[in-house]
Order: structure tokens, then C-alpha cells, then sequence
């Protein structure tokens, strides 16, 4: 089964930046089939969507993340990236990853925005 991989959480000040990563073990030519997504859960609260990539590179981006967010893949390294600029405290959440056709997530990252 294919596992997901997270990385690049931390703490971060507001209006600071971060760059998280998902690798996913399977290869590129299957890896660039999929569609990639980031959610995240704050504290207390459930799982909501962040932003969506399919394979041919389309995006959707929740409101929240508008402006803010970009998501991107690189399918030789079977890896989908979230850049995250201008955090506010609010965006404080573990962040996970997930094949959309599979169901299949990784265990997550945390980002605290903080002073």
C-alpha cells in the first residue's frame, strides 16, 4: 500500500512562512495519476480542506487559503508541496495529506503560529 509522508511543520511567527512536503512511496508515472490534497485540523476542531491538486497540475484552494497557499507537485519525486505565506495564529493545525482516489493519509505535520 502506498504510504504518505509529511514534513516541514514548525513554529512559525506570524506572518511567516512555511513549506510543507508529502512523499508518497510509489513512483512517479503512478504518483503523477493521482490527486494530491492538504487538510488540516486545528485544535478541537475537525478536518477541513486546504487545497487540491490533480495530476494534470489543476488547483482548488479553500477560501481560507486563497492568496496565501499555493499548492504544487513534482512527479519525478512523487512529492506535493504546500507553501503557506503570510500564517496568521488561526492557521495553527497538525496538516495532512491524502491520495483523493485511495483515501489514503499521512500522519500529519504541525504548524504553530505563534509570536
Amino acid at each position: 500500500q502506498v504510504q504518505l509522508v509529511e514534513s516541514g511543520g514548525g513554529l512559525v511567527q506570524p506572518g511567516g512562512s512555511l513549506t510543507l512536503s508529502c512523499v508518497a512511496s510509489t513512483s512517479g508515472r503512478i504518483f503523477s495519476t493521482y490527486t494530491m490534497g492538504w487538510y488540516r485540523q486545528a485544535p478541537g476542531k475537525q478536518r477541513v480542506f486546504v487545497a487540491r491538486i490533480s495530476g494534470g497540475g489543476a488547483t482548488t484552494y479553500a477560501d481560507s487559503a486563497k492568496g496565501r497557499f499555493t499548492i504544487s507537485r513534482d512527479n519525478v519525486k512523487s512529492t506535493v508541496y504546500l507553501q503557506m505565506n503570510s500564517l496568521k495564529p488561526e492557521d495553527t493545525a497538525v496538516y495532512s495529506c491524502k491520495i483523493s482516489q485511495l483515501g489514503i493519509w499521512g500522519q500529519g505535520t504541525l504548524v504553530t503560529v505563534s509570536s
